[in-house]
């Protein structure tokens, strides 16, 4: 978990602990929630963070996104290429992958990681 080449210092993230508050869970649940591929965290400024946009207005993470990285880590993809590839501009969808899923689009975001992937 270094910092992700090639992903933008813009993307807003939090740390685990205050993803953790967010989510309303324990520290050690966010951790679970990373190994089980239904979050990604990487590191930043020497601590591990998790993007914001993972998570939805409501406060949860958004739907799709666990499906989405189950894909493509299934067809080979670092948690690195994952990341960057969320958040890479798509003007198929339009905007990116990450943006797709918060919009609730995820059967589309999902679609194009499994052709990516297969």
């Amino acid at each position: 978990m270094n910092d992700v080449v090639g992903l933008s210092a813009d993307i807003a993230t939090l740390p685990i602990a205050e993803m953790a508050q967010r989510l309303g869970q324990p520290v050690s649940r966010v951790h679970q929630l990373v190994r089980d591929g239904h979050l990604l965290s990487f590191r930043r400024d020497g601590g591990v963070v998790v993007p914001t946009d993972f998570l939805g207005d409501d406060g949860a993470v958004i739907k799709g996104l666990s499906g989405t990285i189950t894909v493509l880590r299934d067809g080979g993809y670092a948690d690195d290429d994952i990341l960057r590839w969320l958040f890479a501009e798509d003007d198929s969808l339009p905007g990116t992958p990450v943006a797709s899923l918060r919009a609730g689009r995820h059967r589309e975001v999902k679609r194009r990681a499994q052709a990516m992937a297969f």
